[in-house]
């Protein structure tokens, strides 16, 4: 269409505002720390503000001043507990498991708000009551004044309402039913997840749209179509105009506008047939209109510039971006006035998607939806399932173990019945409260750093925390016929929302040679995963080299050795943990080192051995 490279200052004058807070990602220590004292002085600015409104509508009597300090006394001592403790919101969205405890919160919080109500209706009939009786009083006072007073017990009456009663009424008036439920606001609120969690919650939807190819509506209307009859996804849920337009602004401040077309557009798609919306239409075509010309398409962005122009004729940008817009494509087109913007409605396959780092993306992803795997007939034909004693081993003669081939070179191999369910909640037990956001080792340092392309959260389980962990291991062993004393501790890892781990290998490569000598045991020579839960749709383990696709059956486990016999990397086992688009993910792995495998499994003689 046209080039995009024009000046600056010029972009800076017609785009949207981007939002200040979005201009950075990182979750340093230090900006942690930063939002944290942020949030404290926001609510010692609120305390003051409240004790200032306090001093202006409570009267100077002793037992409401009382009353204040005691409140004071309270909102300062949660400040001081805010202070004090340091958050603990950490990438809550990386872990399904975790972010159960926030649905039970979330239905504590409810409770509290419907006691609150309730509190403040039982108060409100009390003033009702109160002033529908007055009501009815003064009107029969306010027609003849001295007839009324003329009997004493009206006068004494009415002395002894404006002396007493209306004082009381007075303090229910100022009594305040939400001290409790703001409470358990702040005692809950340093567990809510932060603007991290929702982004990273945002995008983990935009992966699951790429990876899957569903459409904004599907997400907006909750179908979500997978590798599986979803008959099973018992609670669905729907995206509100206001939704798609937040979609939409998080990938705009990223500089993503393809996905910031597409969210736009379902948004102003919503709106258009009748749904309400706190966002204004203005707004969506403002940001539409922008990204749409940021992916090269001046027709369409004219047209929806107009739009705009025709609803809010005073918009601060939308006559010059059209002008603008429009002086560009007259270099392409001789009449503009003739020219429309194309009017069907943007797919997925209107505007190319941008490419990035990973080059196997598309294979990566096809595999994932099940598409391109190479199982051909032939291949199947040699696939096998068969009972593993281990050689012999005493404690699998009596109970081998169930094994079927998954893939014929590289060998892959699932063993049935590999956890009890027993077992499995035994582990997520162990690992919930350890449970970390995942690392990768760098490949330049040895040293265990979070990567934006692993999106899980995990824990480390050694065999002296529980039997069911050394019970496990020891499974392991006898299985694999491999030593794992000098394996690495068992990993447990559960997936969050879109959790992923895009392709990678388990072995340190030759470019990387101090990946693993910190631990001396050497390299990574086969790697053993369990499967400890079964996932609606999504979580495949793919292998993009030769087009392999695996996908999660609880109890069962998977292996493959990483090395051939002669030490040397088999780089056909670069696999990925496909998104979860539907389910929670959890799996647990053992790693198992060269270091003690001499005898078990000896050396080759060539480099393929």
């Amino acid at each position: 269409m046209f080039s995009r490279d024009f000046d600056a200052t010029r972009q800076s004058i017609f785009s949207p505002r981007r939002d200040v807070e979005h201009a950075s990602s990182v979750r340093g220590s230090d900006q942690n720390s930063a939002k944290h004292q942020k949030h404290n002085g926001e609510i010692l600015t609120k305390l003051l503000q409240y004790i200032c409104l306090e001093l202006i509508f409570i009267p100077g009597t002793l037992r409401f001043c009382w009353r204040m300090a005691t409140r004071v006394m309270m909102l300062t001592l949660l400040l001081a507990l805010a202070c004090l403790s340091s958050p603990t919101r950490a990438e809550i969205f990386t872990s399904i498991g975790q972010m159960t405890d926030l649905i039970f919160t979330e239905r504590e919080l409810v409770q509290s708000l419907k006691e609150y109500i309730r509190a403040e209706e039982t108060k409100l009939e009390a003033v009702k009551s109160w002033a529908n009786k007055l009501d009815l009083l003064t009107r029969a006072s306010t027609s003849d004044p001295e007839g009324f007073l003329a009997h004493p017990v009206n006068a004494y009456k009415l002395m002894k309402r404006l002396n007493t009663e209306w004082s009381e009424l007075e303090s229910l008036v100022l009594q305040d039913p939400s001290d409790g439920f703001l409470s358990n606001m702040s005692v809950h609120r340093q567990y809510f997840p932060d603007e991290e969690d929702e982004k990273g919650a945002a995008k983990a939807l935009m992966r699951l749209q790429d990876t899957y190819k569903l459409d904004s509506e599907s997400f907006s209307k909750g179908k979500l179509p997978g590798q599986v009859q979803l008959t099973g996804v018992r609670y669905s849920a729907l995206l509100t105009v206001d939704d798609c337009f937040d979609m939409g602004k998080l990938a705009y401040n990223e500089n993503d506008y393809y996905h910031a077309v597409l969210w736009m557009q379902q948004a102003l798609k919503q709106m258009d047939t009748g749904e309400d919306a706190k966002t204004i239409k203005a707004d969506i075509l403002d940001y539409l209109s922008y990204s749409v010309y940021q992916m090269g398409d001046l027709p369409r962005a004219i047209e929806l510039t107009r739009r705009l122009v025709a609803i809010d004729p005073g918009h601060q940008r939308a006559g010059g971006n059209l002008r603008y817009f429009e002086r560009l494509l007259s270099k392409e087109l001789r009449d503009v006035t003739q020219e429309s913007g194309d009017e069907r409605p943007i797919q997925l396959d209107t505007y190319e998607r941008p490419k990035d780092y990973l080059p196997e993306r598309e294979i990566y992803e096809a595999l994932c939806r099940g598409e391109g795997v190479k199982m051909t007939s032939k291949r199947s034909s040699r696939l096998f399932c068969r009972y593993q004693n281990g050689n012999r081993n005493p404690r699998l003669l009596l109970k081998p173990m169930k094994e079927e081939d998954e893939w014929d070179s590289p060998h892959i191999v699932r063993y049935l019945e590999s956890l009890s369910d027993e077992e499995i909640e035994k582990i997520k037990e162990l690992a919930k409260p350890k449970l970390t956001r995942a690392t990768v080792r760098d490949p330049k340092t040895g040293v265990l750093t979070v990567a934006h392309y692993r999106v899980s959260k995990s824990a480390w389980l050694d065999g002296d925390d529980d039997p069911v962990v050394e019970r496990v291991n020891r499974r392991i062993q006898d299985i694999t016929g491999l030593s794992v004393d000098t394996a690495e501790l068992l990993q447990v890892a559960n997936y969050g929302v879109g959790g992923q781990y895009e392709p990678h290998y388990d072995f340190s490569r030759k470019d990387e040679p101090d990946a693993f000598k910190s631990l001396g045991t050497g390299n990574r020579v086969a790697t053993y995963l369990h499967y400890m839960s079964d996932v609606e749709a999504g979580g495949a383990t793919v292998f993009p080299d030769f087009g392999a696709a695996i996908w999660p059956r609880k109890g069962t486990a998977v292996f493959w050795y990483n090395l051939f016999k002669s030490g040397e990397g088999d780089y056909r086992t670069r696999h990925a943990a496909c998104p979860v688009l539907v389910g929670s993910k959890w799996v647990s792995n053992k790693w198992i080192h060269e270091r003690g495998q001499e005898f078990r499994r000896p050396c080759g003689l060539t480099e393929a051995d």
